[in-house]
Parts: structure tokens; C-alpha cells; sequence
């Protein structure tokens, strides 16, 4: 496992920097129309992370990996996915970002425990799934984190490109779900490696 320790800080400067970017007024939401065969393909590379992508990664390491310290180390990388996303999901609750184009667009508008999408935009709780799934399948398979990472990043840069976060939403979520997943890893791989 490499763990990069200076990405995470640098991820939220860059995700604050961004916020104060945004905040000046600066146009930093693009409103690309996506159609047809690309729209579904974005929509599909946009869902790296999510319960069913999980969930097929899962299935394939159990079936295809003999080594049974590999198939241990997807239940860190599978309780980092389900860490980022409750913790992401808090986060949108106290926070309380309106998403692009939305009314009001940008604006921290404080807790409320009940669900409403126009307002849970910080950070992308997709990216942040998506940096704890690609982190975990990139420390079991070092051989394949570029495209695992590639994936990450294309889920975060498509979340963007579908206005729905901001920059700073997706660096923050990013952020998120790479701690996540180093939490996980620390817990389960080295405290408790015979669990």
C-alpha cells in the first residue's frame, strides 16, 4: 500500500481555493448537453463506486483471485465505499450546498437533516465512493491503479461535466473518499491484519 499523505491536505486547498473561486462569481459551471450513446456511457463511467459497481468488483475479485489475502482485503475497500458514502452524505446534510444551475447556486445554506438533492452538493458523495473503490483496488492490484485511478477521475471529472458539483464538490469528495479508504486499510490491513 502506498500511502500518499500530502493528497488529501492538497486536495482540500485546492478544494477551498476553488470554493473561493466559485464564490467570486467566476463561471466555473460548463452546462454540456450529453446525448445518445455518449450521455449513456458518461452516465454509466459516472457510476464508479456505487453499490452495484461495488458490488460486481466484489463478485470478481471472491471469483477470480485465489489469493485469499486479496479477497480479505475487499471487505476494507468495501467498507471504505460505505464509509465515504455515509460520511459524504452527513457532510451535504450540515452543509447544505445548492448544486449548480439550481436557485441560489453555491450557497451554503446550513444543516437539515431531511433529503433534498438541490441542496447536497458538497462534497460528491460519487467521487467519494469512487476514490475509496479505486484506492482499495489499486493497493490489492498495483499493477492496474492507473486504470483504477483513471476511473476514479473520470467519475469525478464527469460529475463536474454534468453540472452536477462544483469543482471544489468534486476535490472534496475526492479528498473524502481516499481518507476513507486509508482509514479502512489502517483498521483492517495493519492494526488487525489476521481479523
Amino acid at each position: 500500500m502506498i500511502w500518499l499523505w500530502w493528497l488529501i491536505p492538497g486536495l482540500l486547498v485546492a478544494s477551498g481555493a476553488l470554493m473561493l473561486v466559485e464564490r467570486s462569481g467566476a463561471r466555473t459551471t460548463l452546462f454540456l448537453p450529453f446525448k445518445g450513446d455518449v450521455k449513456r456511457e458518461t452516465r454509466f463511467l459516472a457510476q464508479w463506486g456505487q453499490f452495484v459497481c461495488t458490488a460486481i468488483c466484489t463478485t470478481l475479485v471472491l471469483q477470480l483471485d485465489p489469493s485469499r489475502a486479496n479477497k480479505g482485503r475487499m471487505v476494507p475497500t468495501v467498507v471504505a465505499v460505505m464509509l465515504a458514502s455515509a460520511a459524504s452524505n452527513l457532510i451535504k446534510r450540515l452543509v447544505g450546498r445548492v448544486r449548480p444551475g439550481r436557485p441560489g447556486a453555491g450557497q451554503f445554506l446550513g444543516p437539515s437533516w431531511k433529503h433534498a438533492n438541490y441542496r447536497e452538493s458538497f462534497p460528491s458523495s460519487h467521487t467519494a465512493c469512487a476514490a475509496a473503490l479505486s484506492a482499495g483496488l489499486a493497493w490489492i492490484y498495483p499493477q492496474a491503479a492507473a486504470t483504477f485511478w483513471t476511473l476514479a477521475v473520470a467519475c469525478g471529472l464527469l460529475r463536474y461535466l454534468m453540472d452536477a458539483h462544483w469543482p471544489s464538490d468534486v476535490l472534496g469528495g475526492f479528498a473524502l473518499g481516499y481518507g476513507c479508504a486509508g482509514i479502512c486499510w489502517w483498521f483492517f490491513v495493519i492494526l488487525h491484519p489476521y481479523w
